[in-house]
């Protein structure tokens, strides 16, 4: 589970970074335009230095599940960053789905991210949680 976590955010980490080729038209089909609009009028270069900064984010994560999953070595403090990271992708899910139904704006892509961000908050939470149980049970043996 944390293995696929963290492959997971790698894409996604992946993604933003080749997004930034068609930025404008990404931030429009994300939902995010206009924000982007108000960054940019600040300076041009913020919406550019934020997805980049949002992609590090994702990429650090993505090490994290892979390392959690033995893929490479152990990083510092990796049971606080795994279960830091589900709670992050928990509340960003279950919190968006409640504050679009309490104000009622509801579309298919946000919750379609949401969904997404509770499945992978999920992975990183019950893999979290399966690999040191098993850890502590072998130890008490």
């Amino acid at each position: 589970m944390l293995r696929f976590a963290g492959y997971i955010n790698i894409l996604i980490a992946i993604g933003h970074l080749v997004g930034l080729i068609w930025a404008h038209q990404l931030f429009e089909i994300t939902g995010i335009g206009k924000e982007m609009q108000e960054l940019s009028a600040i300076h041009a270069s913020l919406p550019y230095l934020l997805t980049i900064f949002v992609a590090i984010a994702f990429f650090v994560f993505g090490l994290y599940g892979l390392s959690a999953g033995n893929k490479f070595r152990k990083l510092p403090f990796q049971k606080l960053a795994i279960f830091s990271i589900a709670g992050i992708y928990i509340f960003r899910g279950i919190g968006e789905l409640t504050a679009d139904t309490l104000q009622s704006t509801n579309s298919a892509t946000e919750t379609m991210y949401s969904v997404v961000a509770l499945f992978i908050g999920l992975l990183f939470l019950f893999g979290g949680f399966k690999k040191w149980k098993n850890k502590q049970h072998i130890s008490q043996t």
